[in-house]
């Protein structure tokens, strides 16, 4: 097991977001956190990350316990984290920002170079002498994946990556993290885009109003309907 949150109750501010939660991501895995808007799924990634400190339970990543940990701290031992916002560097290029994240390799995780990035994400090969700020979405959201990539994570934690996209840059970000998946990265991923989320997964945790309410895997969620249409539905 390389990321486990055992029983984690989370606060912002007053109001109480995360009930006992508890999950894990197995080495090698890509695990989906499924849910409705505001369910918590943000939360959680952002607790895992230690950008909101859990006010109970624990955190542990590789070996070692991170809740308390500052965020800067957790990313030096090889968490991954891609916001929700794409925050790229509007003013620099596509090669700038991949060289803003680059880091040494880290035993037993996938190195990356910019030209291994390339060959993942095709269109930033081609984009790579432009601005962060005259790329679309797609292309921005790829570069964001694709500079926390150059700090050779173990493990990555990818915030709604299918957001907003056109459907065939959705299909794209499949492929990506399938390829992703096949170097032996871990990944655990929130998503409300099902049909993303079930396409890349080997296990689904789905969470509402903070609290999980499935845990299994991506076959058996897909068989069961009450489930999907009671927490998953529109």
């Amino acid at each position: 097991m390389i990321l486990a949150a055992d029983a984690v109750d989370t606060f912002n501010g007053k109001a109480h977001i995360l009930h006992t939660l508890s999950l894990a991501v197995e080495r090698g895995e890509v695990v989906v956190l499924l849910g409705r808007n505001g369910a918590g799924k943000s939360t959680t990634l952002k607790t895992l990350m230690g950008l909101l400190p859990p006010a109970r339970g624990t955190v542990h990543f590789d070996g070692r316990r991170i809740d308390g940990m500052k965020p800067y701290r957790i990313a030096r031992l090889g968490l991954g984290y891609v916001p929700e916002d794409r925050r790229v560097f509007t003013g620099l290029t596509v090669l700038e920002n991949l060289a803003v994240g680059a880091r040494p390799p880290r035993p037993g995780a996938p190195r990356w170079s910019p030209e291994r990035l390339f060959a993942l994400f095709p269109n930033l090969a081609e984009l790579r002498h432009r601005a962060g700020g005259r790329m679309s979405g797609g292309e921005q959201q790829m570069l964001t994946i694709a500079r926390t990539l150059m700090g050779n994570p173990s493990c990555l934690l990818l915030d709604e990556p299918s957001e907003g996209l056109a459907p065939v840059i959705v299909d794209r970000m499949i492929e990506a993290i399938r390829a992703l998946k096949a170097e032996g990265l871990s990944i655990l991923l929130s998503e409300q885009n099902t049909y993303f989320a079930l396409a890349v997964a080997d296990r689904a945790y789905i969470i509402e109003r903070g609290a999980i309410r499935f845990a299994g895997s991506v076959a058996a969620l897909e068989a069961d309907e009450a489930v999907r249409r009671a927490y998953l539905a529109v």
